[in-house]
């Protein structure tokens, strides 16, 4: 198992890149990169998925330091960003683990693929439904006719 720093290291080292290269790519700091390379700070999520990018990892891979493939989970930060940057921090923790337990579900095991495809339609319904609910709810109001 390596940390977080041994990771960001050795993927730079594998890269040819210098820390001021890196953080060039990734559109930090230098200093920041020293400062994670050297274990005096890990990033936040913004950072986090900047530097992942830049290294061609995901961010799973590097928060977690019992993941070993560099591509595990990587499908699936583009989305996690996304969700961060349009709803915050707390929901994409959500989303990351909504979406880690859907993949734990789908990779296989004793689950028919007529049950993963009801799943999916059930999945698909209830966000119909709730997009319809918010949109009643918290849409803009009709004109009223005078």
């Amino acid at each position: 198992m390596a940390s977080f720093q041994e990771k960001v290291k050795e993927h730079r080292g594998l890269l040819g890149l210098t820390q001021k290269q890196l953080a060039e790519r990734a559109g930090i700091g230098y200093r920041t990169v020293v400062t994670y390379e050297s274990g005096e700070r890990f990033p936040h999520a913004a950072q986090l998925y900047k530097l992942a990018k830049a290294l061609g990892v995901s961010t799973e891979f590097l928060k977690n330091d019992a993941v070993d493939d560099p591509s595990y989970g990587i499908d699936r930060m583009e989305y996690i960003e996304q969700m961060r940057r349009e709803a915050g921090t707390g929901e994409a923790l959500d989303l990351e683990a909504m979406l880690a337990q859907n993949q734990a579900m789908f990779a296989g095991g004793t689950i028919s693929q007529e049950a993963k495809d009801a799943y999916f339609q059930a999945v698909m319904k209830a966000y119909v439904e709730c997009k319809e609910a918010a949109k009643e709810t918290y849409g803009r109001r009709k004109k009223r006719k005078a």
